[in-house]
């Protein structure tokens, strides 16, 4: 049943691009005015805790800036077409521009990049979840923390996944 639910929703978000999307799936992303925007080359991705790829951080954090911002057309060309985005049972495949809108418009919070490491070819990020513009509300989860796994390609998100806190591995000693 609860993979049904989960087919029901992801179907429904697939259907959404062919409502209301202007058709531009370019890959190119745009600063607030719509012009191109670029990811600063000089933005320090030291200033985050962990041992990331100093590129991967520089997208993951402009994509969250952009989206705690409320510029979900600005989010959206962080991810490449095609891309997926796994949100706990939910498996969304971005075909097109006007999907990936969506997926970042479903996201109720803003967040701030507060630590990243990369294993392999994911970078796990931490983020302190916040308020932002937009519809919805993050309500109680408002100062939690989450994190998400990225596969990061040519300055673009090829996979974006929900990662459970709980499952990650304990320190030496620690208690599970």
């Amino acid at each position: 049943m609860r993979f049904a639910a989960a087919t029901l929703v992801a179907a429904t978000l697939l259907a959404l691009p062919g409502c209301g999307g202007d058709g531009d799936d370019s890959d190119q992303a745009v600063g607030p005015d719509g012009s191109p925007a670029e990811i600063p080359d000089d933005a320090d991705p030291g200033e985050v805790p962990g041992n990331a790829d100093p590129a991967d951080v520089r997208v993951i954090d402009a994509w969250v800036s952009a989206l705690a911002g409320g510029d979900v057309d600005a989010a959206a060309h962080y991810f490449a077409i095609p891309s997926i985005a796994e949100n706990g049972p939910l498996l969304v495949r971005i075909e097109s521009l006007e999907t990936a809108r969506q997926f970042n418009r479903s996201l109720p919070c803003g967040a701030e990049l507060i630590g990243a490491e990369t294993a392999g070819d994911f970078t796990t990020a931490t983020f302190r979840l916040t308020e932002r513009p937009g519809p919805g509300t993050c309500g109680s989860g408002t100062g939690e923390t989450a994190a998400t796994a990225f596969v990061i390609e040519d300055g673009k998100i090829v996979e974006w996944r929900r990662v459970d806190l709980a499952d990650e591995p304990s320190e030496p000693g620690e208690a599970a």
